[in-house]
């Protein structure tokens, strides 16, 4: 059928991510660092999200696209942990099909077809990454197990427990509205960090949500806007940087400390700059 569907420009995108938490439908997400409608079903091209776009890159177009699916749509924002739109369903003129309908099922072979990317955003066409919070364990929790089936015997050699509180991790697929972000104790964190630190989890993990990337091998202007828009959107109450000593590692502060201003927000910054032997050579409060 010929409806009314969100066309993006990918020239004028510069992957933003203000578009996606726009469309209460879930069809936006940022795939290899643009703007991409996930699938034609899941768009009701009623253009609520046109003005969340600085760059004007989305416009409402007419042309061939399979009918709006309302219930693809819940069964989409379901697998994002996001919640259905109050009065949400199908547009003036369109239909919902049901659950295992042809449109249903058809959505997902369009999806793939046409965005078969490696997922650079919330759900990125990939299952690993839909937004989920976990629950980490008390960390005496697995010592004490330990303790009661052993007798004591071997405690020592119990790992502790994971500090992780949310997944994904990686600031290239975690989007600004994510609500493990919302007035989050914020730890920004570069790739190798973890590595040299033997007590990350406890040291850093703890109560915590983290973003991990690289500034030397990633999209440093992506990670710029999207720490930009995470600052104007989450409010963190505190970021705190971990960086390696090597001087290529430095943009990540330089890009936590030029995001910070340009969202106008007041938010301590924190920097810790880790040896590339273990340990911690300095920490400072970044201006």
């Amino acid at each position: 059928m010929k409806r009314k569907i969100i066309e993006i420009d990918e020239e004028k995108c510069n992957g933003c991510g203000l578009c996606v938490p726009g469309c209460q439908e879930g069809a936006l997400q940022i795939i290899d660092g643009k703007a991409r409608l996930v699938s034609d079903v899941y768009c009701d091209g009623l253009g609520a999200c046109l003005g969340q776009c600085p760059q004007g890159a989305l416009k409402v177009v007419e042309r061939e696209a399979p009918e709006f699916d309302a219930q693809a749509v819940e069964n989409h924002l379901r697998s994002l942990g996001r919640p259905t739109p109050a009065g949400h369903g199908s547009p003036s003129g369109a239909v919902s099909a049901p659950s295992g309908s042809a449109s249903d099922q058809g959505h997902v072979h369009a999806g793939h077809h046409h965005h078969h990317h490696h997922g650079h955003g919330p759900g990125g066409g990939c299952p690993g990454s839909v937004l989920r919070r976990l629950t980490p364990a008390p960390t005496n929790a697995t010592i004490t197990t330990a303790a009661a089936a052993t007798g004591g015997e071997g405690v020592a050699d119990v790992p502790p427990p994971s500090q992780l509180g949310h997944w994904p991790v990686q600031l290239m697929l975690v989007p600004p509205h994510a609500p493990f972000l919302q007035n989050a104790d914020l730890v920004l964190c570069a790739d190798c960090v973890p590595f040299a630190i033997p007590d990350f989890h406890a040291r850093y993990l703890q109560g915590r949500s983290i973003l991990v990337g690289c500034p030397k091998l990633d999209d440093a202007a992506f990670y710029q806007q999207k720490l930009t828009a995470i600052f104007q959107q989450a409010r963190p109450r505190r970021v705190t940087v971990l960086r390696m000593e090597v001087p290529c590692c430095g943009g990540l502060t330089q890009l936590a400390q030029q995001a910070r201003a340009q969202a106008g927000v007041d938010v301590p910054l924190e920097v810790h700059v880790i040896g590339i032997q273990g340990g911690i050579v300095s920490h400072q409060s970044a201006t």
